[in-house]
């Protein structure tokens, strides 16, 4: 069936750059243009608005996503008693193992995060509320002694000084933990909360998701599930799965592989692995992976063809992955060495860097896969940043402009449930960095959400552009996001993934 869509305005972000109506056919675009239209079988008009190519969000999290809008309401409190409060009344409205996403100590006034014995208070239920950045989970006892930690020795499990629980978990505690209330999720559950996530995203106009699936801590049925239904979303979905295991990976008849593959951890936790100390004299976080182990895994997933991406944020977790790419690169034919480039290796998030870093991944044509909404959470006066870091390696955070720059393929994501998934809400992020000299223009903010992040996905041609062929994927707005003064508010009316439409108002 042929389509006309009818808009004011249509901005392709190709050739030419605007038209007055884009025609559908079946799943792709067939031709944008102006003036009489064609003849089509439907014919949609959407006057008065701008329509431009769908939103492509880089780094998601599908049922964490799920999860987290369950109840969104933790990320507004601002103290330990406040979330404490808000825990008591969702634990009285239900039943079972309750986990749940969103707090965020950086913000309250006082960062005290709540006890153990206050924990235990809520509820006789096991009991686990993850920070905002996935990285931190406080817990009852209940719930340590489930997942098996109440008396192990795990890694992560934090103690006071007499030896006794916290309830504030890290690292491999957290992962364990983590993968015990996942399990109690049925399938259907999980079905429903990868189905709302992709909804709320359609309705904030994403039309594709690069989803960061991680078996460490949901176990391979969740990516199952996703592979399962993924063709009933009304979103498209790009899985990279978080494995070091090629076989499997190239089994599912993958492409990527990789994601969200910790390297290090992140800022909030202390636990993302920086060259200096933190200003609050909590270390220098830590690598979570060998050399040799990275480069077995990155020169094996190479040559069997595949998209490698790992998760790095501090500045000595990315000199390691940008180091043993080398190592790999040297080790390559000359032949190889050619076509590296073109396989756009990415580094997800790619915070605390420098110019010599920056220079580095971009001679070996690595990608940037970037969260601006981090740095309007956390980059400016007084934030995360700044007391965890200091002012000039805060000032350094998420080099926007300084990526496009020097040449690197820069795409954009939420890392939902971490920030939101809004674009919008990105690109302005893009356009107000905390340092001036890092932010991008609007029209560079929404091509690193469109065209950049397609191109992450060798996606190119097919998303982040309307063009004869590509995928018939587009939002349209009542206010122009290109022209637009504020970004605040602005939300399509119609989004169209895979010449589906999936969302109206």
């Amino acid at each position: 069936m042929r389509t006309l869509y009818r808009a004011s305005l249509v901005r392709t972000l190709s050739h030419p750059g605007e038209g007055e109506w884009i025609l559908v056919d079946g799943r792709h675009v067939e031709r944008v243009g102006t003036g009489e239209p064609p003849g089509s079988d439907r014919a949609v008009d959407l006057p008065g608005t701008t329509i431009v190519p769908g939103f492509v969000d880089a780094h998601v999290h599908l049922t964490g996503t799920g999860t987290h809008h369950r109840h969104p309401e933790l990320s507004a409190v601002d103290d330990a008693p406040g979330l404490l409060e808000l825990l008591t009344g969702i634990a009285a409205a239900g039943e079972g193992p309750l986990l749940v996403h969103g707090w965020d100590e950086t913000r309250w006034s006082d960062p005290t995060l709540p006890t153990i014995d206050q924990l235990d208070r809520v509820t006789d239920r096991p009991l686990a509320a993850a920070r905002a950045d996935g990285h931190i989970t406080i817990v009852n006892r209940i719930a340590l002694d489930a997942a098996g930690l109440l008396r192990d020795e795990a890694d992560g499990v934090d103690r006071d000084a007499d030896g006794r629980p916290t309830g504030r978990v890290t690292r491999e505690a957290n992962i364990r933990l983590r993968v015990w209330f996942e399990s109690h999720l049925d399938d259907r559950e999980i079905e429903q909360l990868q189905l709302e996530a992709a909804s709320l995203a359609v309705a904030r106009g994403v039309t594709s998701v690069h989803e960061m699936s991680l078996p460490e801590l949901r176990g391979t049925r969740d990516l199952q599930i996703l592979l399962g239904h993924r063709r009933r979303l009304p979103v498209d979905v790009v899985p990279y799965v978080a494995t070091t295991d090629v076989a499997t990976v190239i089994d599912l008849g993958l492409g990527t592989i990789g994601g969200d593959l910790w390297v290090d951890g992140s800022v909030g936790a202390r636990t993302a692995w920086l060259a200096e100390p933190y200003e609050d004299g909590s270390g220098s976080g830590a690598g979570y992976r060998q050399d040799d182990e990275l480069a077995a895994f990155f020169h094996e997933a190479h040559v069997a063809g595949l998209q490698v991406a790992v998760h790095a944020i501090g500045d000595a977790a990315i000199d390691q992955v940008i180091s043993v790419w080398e190592r790999v690169y040297t080790a390559l034919d000359s032949r190889a060495r050619r076509h590296f480039r073109a396989r756009r290796h990415r580094i997800e998030h790619f915070e605390l860097v420098d110019g010599s870093l920056i220079e580095r991944a971009a001679a070996l044509g690595l990608a940037a896969s970037v969260q601006p909404s981090f740095n309007a959470e956390w980059g400016g006066p007084g934030g995360l940043y700044e007391r965890g870091l200091g002012l000039e390696r805060a000032s350094r955070m998420n080099p926007f402009r300084s990526l496009l720059n020097r040449g690197l393929e820069l795409g954009a994501g939420s890392d939902t449930p971490v920030t939101t998934i809004d674009p919008l809400r990105g690109v302005a992020a893009f356009e107000h960095h905390h340092n001036p000299a890092e932010r991008l223009t609007r029209e560079q903010a929404i091509r690193a959400f469109t065209i950049g992040s397609a191109r992450l996905a060798h996606q190119e041609g097919k998303k982040g552009s309307l063009e004869p062929g590509s995928h018939a994927d587009f939002a349209a707005y009542d206010t122009d996001p290109f022209t637009a003064q504020t970004l605040d508010g602005i939300a399509p009316v119609l989004t169209v993934s895979l010449g589906r439409e999936v969302f109206a108002r």
